[in-house]
């Protein structure tokens, strides 16, 4: 099997769509020899800034030189991109052996999700990592992930989101997610909702496990010149740089850094030295969150696609950025509430063009220019999202901001025109 012939099977997994629950991934994993238990974990649940909170704990454990498996979802341009150690992607080559051996234990139909994450538990088997940092893709307490004793337990923080399968409150919600929480455990959350710290609360003292909040017994201080100092629960560092852009990456920094130092006080083993934490965090790379991809004309994307990240986005673009005139390139699911969207992000803008991820479950353009026009104005629609990213630089000035929004599917498909623009 080739790895194209590889990526066709795994996408012929699609059509399932999503599914909770332990039951088949874990018939999987036992057939497969266990992989999972190989090593310790950390995971992280959460609404928004899972990968981030990800990316800066897995590059600082790295930089403490720990062999350092990433597992996130979803993947931007390549699907490599999901399983990484040490900040290189999984080869082609590992990809396919790792597919063909988790296909011939499957018994009973799997899901995409399940398929990769126990694709992702042998290949950290087989390299024999010290550690493994895995994000959960939805929910936390039926997610694949969550067939592990994790280390540290990590809730970035709790809005509405997949009411359909995790529920209709944020009470509720927040006890799926805290499902990542494990009898005698450790949990860290940036969480500030009275309702929702109640919840987890609740959890942490009915499996006997410690919880860690953010601006309680962590926090962060930013300091004039860009820097923030750190005031941990055991630790403190001065100093540090926040290596993604907004605000709200302090929150995700102090829940990596959190993560760091309660990691290393549950195995002395994972210890990390100050100057590791402050290399690994100054090195931590992650895509399609507010990164800016070039100048003159600024071009910054962002796969803000639910409530909490679009406000995220709408705050840094009115304090992070300086620019003329800002160019919309939008693009949505038809399953998320893009009218939310529009009535936040729209009026922002001087110029929006509406584009369609590549996706099938992509907003219908027509459907959704009636909606648009309640909310901006200077719209246009173009299908291509090709096209619309060569029209937005027709349009801008090198003064202007670009700023691309809506999916992460659309994200990954511009940055793949962007490089192509570049090369």
């Amino acid at each position: 099997m080739t790895y194209t012939e590889s990526l066709s099977y795994l996408k012929a997994l699609n059509p399932m769509g999503i599914r909770l629950g332990l039951e088949q991934i874990k018939a999987l994993l036992e057939r497969l020899g266990n992989p999972q238990d190989a090593c310790p974990a950390v995971i992280i649940a959460g609404t928004n800034g899972k990968g981030s909170v990800a990316a800066m704990t897995a590059s600082m454990l790295s930089a403490a030189g720990f062999r350092t498996g990433l597992y996130t979802s979803p993947d931007l341009i390549e699907f490599r991109e999901r399983i990484r150690i040490d900040g290189e992607m999984i080869s082609q080559q590992a990809a396919v052996a790792c597919l063909q051996t988790v296909k011939k234990s499957v018994v009973e139909t799997v899901s995409y999700f399940e398929f990769i994450t126990a694709m992702a538990f042998l290949y950290f088997q087989r390299q024999k990592i010290d550690i493994a940092v895995l994000e959960v893709g939805m929910g936390g307490r039926q997610d694949a992930t969550n067939v592990i004793n994790p280390l540290v337990s990590v809730i970035t923080n709790i809005s509405r989101e997949h009411e359909e399968y995790l529920g209709s409150t944020l009470e509720q919600i927040a006890c799926e997610k805290g499902g990542v929480i494990k009898s005698g455990g450790i949990c860290l959350t940036a969480a500030r909702q009275p309702s929702v710290l109640k919840v987890l609360a609740g959890i942490c003292q009915e499996k006997n496990a410690g919880l860690y909040r953010l601006g309680k017994e962590f926090r962060t201080i930013l300091k004039g010149d860009g820097a923030f100092s750190y005031r941990g629960i055991r630790k403190n560092y001065k100093g540090l740089t926040c290596p993604f852009t907004g605000a709200h990456q302090l929150a995700n920094a102090a829940l990596a850094l959190g993560v760091i130092e309660m990691v290393g006080e549950v195995n002395a083993g994972f210890a990390v030295p100050e100057e590791a934490v402050r290399r690994g965090l100054g090195d931590a790379k992650w895509e399609g969150r507010l990164e800016v991809l070039g100048r003159s004309p600024e071009v910054v994307v962002d796969g803000a696609h639910n409530s909490a990240g679009v406000a995220t986005l709408c705050r840094a673009l009115v304090n992070d950025f300086h620019y003329r005139k800002l160019i919309l390139v939008f693009g949505v699911l038809g399953d998320k509430n893009y009218r939310m969207m529009a009535k936040r992000l729209f009026p922002l803008a001087d110029r929006i063009i509406i584009t369609r991820p590549p996706c099938e479950r992509a907003l219908d353009l027509e459907a959704f220019l009636p909606v648009a026009s309640e909310f901006g104005e200077n719209i246009e629609v173009i299908q291509s999202p090709g096209e619309a990213l060569r029209q937005a630089f027709f349009l801008a000035r090198k003064e202007d901001l670009i700023c691309v929004a809506g999916s992460l599917y659309l994200v990954g498909e511009i940055k793949k025109m962007y490089q192509g623009k570049q090369s």
